[in-house]
C-alpha cells in the first residue's frame, strides 16, 4: 500500500515537471521564434509575392485578420512571435505585405487601428480608428460593469498624477461598495481582475515599488489606456461626480486639454 502510495506521487511529480518542461519549453520556442525573424527586405517581400498567387496571400490575410479578431474579444495583446509561428508559418518572407493588407482590411471594413504598443518585443493591438469621428473608444462611456470598473480604476490615477499605490485603489473601491477582499457577483475576484486581467490587456500597469518591506506595488496607465481613453472625458465624469466645474484641477485639465499623447490628441480634435 505504501509502495503504491509513493509510486501515484512519484507518476504526479514526474507528470507536473512534464508540465512545467512542455510550458518552458513552449516560451522558449516563441522567444527563438522572434530571435530567429528577421523582416523581410522590400525585394524578398517582392519575390515572395511573385511566387504565390492572389488567393494565396488573401486568405492568408484573412486568417491573421480573424486571429486578430479573436485575441481582441478578450483585448489580449498579440506577439509578432506567436502571429509569425501559428499563422504566418511559411509565408514569412510576405510577412509585412499580410500585415498591411491586415491592418487595411480592419481600417476600412472594421473601423479599427492596429497598432504596434511595445516595438521591443512586436506586440501589437487592436483600438478603435482614432481618425474617425463618430467612433467612440470603448472606455470614454462605460456600458458595462466591468468597463466601468476599469474607468474607475483609470479615473483615480489620473486625479492622482498618473501613479498610485494599489492600496489607494481598494479603498477607493470599497467606497464605492466593492471590496477586493470578497467575492464580487459581477466580476468576481476584483484583484485579479485588475492586476491580472487589465494588465494583461495593457489597460494598465502593475509594478512593484523597489526596497519596500513589505512589498509595495504601483498601478499606472497602460499603453492601450494611453491610445483609448480620453482624460477629458475622464474629467467631465469627475466633475459630474463632484459636482463640480473640471477646469477647477487645474494641472488634470491643462494635461486633458493640452499635453496630450498624439494619439489622444487626435481624438480630442476629431470630437470637438
Amino acid at each position: 500500500m505504501a509502495q503504491r502510495k509513493r509510486l501515484s506521487q512519484h507518476n504526479n511529480t514526474q507528470t507536473s515537471s512534464q508540465l512545467k518542461r512542455r510550458s518552458s519549453s513552449s516560451l522558449t520556442q516563441d522567444e527563438d521564434e522572434e530571435a530567429t525573424f528577421t523582416q523581410p527586405s522590400t525585394s524578398q517581400v517582392q519575390r515572395g509575392l511573385e511566387k504565390l498567387s492572389q488567393a494565396q496571400v488573401d486568405q492568408k490575410t484573412a486568417e491573421v485578420v480573424q486571429y486578430f479578431l479573436m485575441k481582441d474579444q478578450k483585448k489580449v495583446p498579440v506577439r509578432r512571435a506567436e502571429l509569425v509561428k501559428y499563422m504566418v508559418k511559411d509565408y514569412r518572407t510576405i510577412y509585412p505585405e499580410i500585415i498591411k493588407r491586415a491592418a487595411r482590411t480592419f481600417e476600412q471594413v472594421f473601423g479599427l487601428k492596429l497598432v504596434e504598443i511595445d516595438p521591443k518585443q512586436h506586440m501589437y493591438i487592436l483600438v478603435n480608428n482614432l481618425e474617425t469621428p463618430a467612433r467612440a473608444g470603448p472606455v470614454e462611456c462605460p456600458t458595462n460593469p466591468k468597463t466601468g470598473l476599469l474607468f474607475v480604476v483609470l479615473s483615480v490615477i489620473f486625479m492622482k498624477g498618473g501613479i498610485v499605490k494599489e492600496n489607494l485603489i481598494w479603498h477607493t473601491l470599497k467606497k464605492l461598495r466593492v471590496d477586493p477582499g470578497q467575492k464580487h457577483e459581477e466580476f468576481g475576484d476584483v484583484k485579479k481582475v485588475v492586476t491580472d486581467e487589465f494588465v494583461r490587456q495593457k489597460y494598465l500597469e502593475y509594478l512593484r515599488i523597489p526596497h519596500t518591506e513589505p512589498v509595495e506595488y504601483e498601478i499606472r496607465w497602460g499603453p492601450r489606456a494611453d491610445l483609448e481613453v480620453s482624460k477629458a472625458k475622464i474629467l467631465e465624469f469627475i466633475g459630474q461626480l463632484h459636482e463640480q466645474d473640471p477646469r477647477s484641477w487645474t494641472q488634470q485639465y491643462r494635461e486633458a486639454h493640452g499635453t496630450q499623447t498624439p494619439g489622444q490628441a487626435s481624438r480630442s480634435s476629431s470630437q470637438r
